[in-house]
């Protein structure tokens, strides 16, 4: 790592609060220091040969502020409280209690910000708090050491909590460009039930960083359907790592939305660790301009009887260029597991790009895997076929792409989402009010 941004973390890290447990202070210097150790990925790893982080590495950004006055249409417009949903809102990672919407709550359930967890629920927030992510690269540990806030989310057995949950953060223009290091701890116990949202916007032209991590933990019989929707600005950063972990017969529904940022990034690893796990990642990328939008999953099936399946879709335009890396280990003692994966490509111009790499690990005997890889342009036969139905060119070409992305967005259960996603396509593509009488 560079030399200045090695004294701007270390200055920045030198003015946190001092008021944190000492368990939570030892925690984030042994992060600070791993990360000092490790520095910045460079395009000599692996995982990002593909991805130039040097960007970020280059920009001085700092510990936002606290407070600031944010529009009360901004936070209507981003979240999903209008759909019944509980509502955490954050401002540049900062949690907003007068801006957030909390329904009343099952028994047992704890839903809160993390600087109230640490002081109310520290028992729980340290034994789960790194237990997914342990290891798992700088940035990570960077969102270790300077965590600003994020949720603690408690599910005890056998409860469901019916409406779903929309974490939502955004990010507005401030004097200094401002990092946002927030952390998510979602705990499912036995049998329970619940739809969590992630969602990351901001606003007009705003520079800024968010390194996002979340940790789940699902216990036997749990079920979780999973959101998570990037929405930045188109000058911002967006790092995030999702870490997994599922007990016996658990599922887990995910849905992996990537469609602002100048450069994101979205790592999922998932550990299957009981049998009859099972797992379902889908997602989507649109990315136009210069946009850089990078999707990494990790998929380990630990015990016999589990079952995952992915599907990304990317659609690029510009000179925007896409990474897609997914990865399934199928472990000796993961007999009878099923694993599929696929990744498809749309590129819309010339000079947009796409690295695509579906890996497959097997030390089983008897499994069922498979996976697979697609790129390709808008298909000549099908916009012949709509122009004979004196449908004009620019909404052929977007009735095809709005039917191409359309493959992961149906599969969207929650309403709400769904809708805002098919409206935020149809927007970005020409000829959008005739698209709109083709989509209803």
């Amino acid at each position: 790592m560079n030399q200045p941004a090695l004294d701007h973390f270390s200055s920045e890290f030198a003015q946190l609060n001092t008021d944190a447990p000492d368990w939570l202070s030892v925690i984030r210097r042994e992060a600070f220091e791993a990360f000092r150790a490790e520095g910045f990925p460079t395009l000599r790893h692996e995982d990002w040969k593909y991805t130039d982080v040097r960007p970020i590495s280059k920009r001085s950004f700092s510990i936002p502020p606290q407070g600031e006055v944010v529009d009360a249409a901004l936070v209507a417009s981003a979240g999903f409280a209008a759909a019944g949903c509980h509502e955490l809102v954050f401002t540049n990672g900062c949690y907003r209690a007068e801006l957030s919407t909390s329904l009343a709550l099952p028994d047992g359930v704890i839903m809160l910000p993390l600087r109230r967890a640490v002081d109310t629920h520290g028992d729980l927030f340290r034994e789960y708090l790194n237990r997914r992510v342990q290891g798992s690269g700088a940035f990570v540990a960077l969102n270790t050491a300077f965590i600003n806030d994020g949720v603690l989310l408690y599910v005890p057995d056998g409860v469901c909590l019916e409406q779903p949950v929309n974490l939502l953060y955004l990010a507005h223009t401030t004097q200094q460009p401002c990092a946002a290091h927030v952390r998510n701890l979602i705990i499912l116990g036995a049998n329970a039930r619940a739809t969590v949202i992630e969602t990351y916007s901001g606003g007009g032209n705003a520079e800024y960083f968010t390194n996002a991590v979340t940790e789940i933990s699902t216990g036997a019989g749990a079920a979780l359907e999973y959101y998570k929707l990037q929405q930045e600005s188109q000058r911002a950063y967006h790092i995030a790592y999702t870490g997994m972990w599922q007990d016996r017969d658990s599922s887990i529904e995910s849905h992996a939305i990537s469609l602002g940022g100048a450069l994101a990034r979205n790592d999922i690893h998932g550990d299957l660790a009981g049998p009859g796990a099972s797992v379902e990642l889908s997602g989507l990328y649109l990315a136009g301009a210069r946009q850089h939008v990078d999707n990494h999953t990790r998929i380990d099936h630990l015990k016999p009887y589990t079952t995952s399946s992915e599907n990304y879709r990317g659609v690029l335009d510009g000179h925007a260029r896409g990474v897609f890396n997914g990865k399934v280990v199928v472990h000796q003692d993961a007999q009878k597991s099923d694993a599929r994966q696929a990744n498809a490509n749309l590129l819309l111009s010339d000079n947009a790009e796409v690295d695509t790499k579906p890996e497959l690990e097997i030390y089983a005997d008897d499994v069922k895997c498979s996976h697979g890889a697609t790129v390709g342009q808008l298909d000549d036969a099908m916009l012949f076929y709509l122009r004979s139905r004196a449908i004009d060119a620019d909404t052929a070409r977007s009735l095809l792409t709005f039917a191409f992305a359309d493959e992961v967005i149906r599969r969207i259960r929650l309403e709400a989402v769904r809708r805002r996603l098919e409206a935020v396509v149809v927007g970005k593509l020409p000829d959008t009010d005739a698209i709109k009488e083709f989509v209803k």
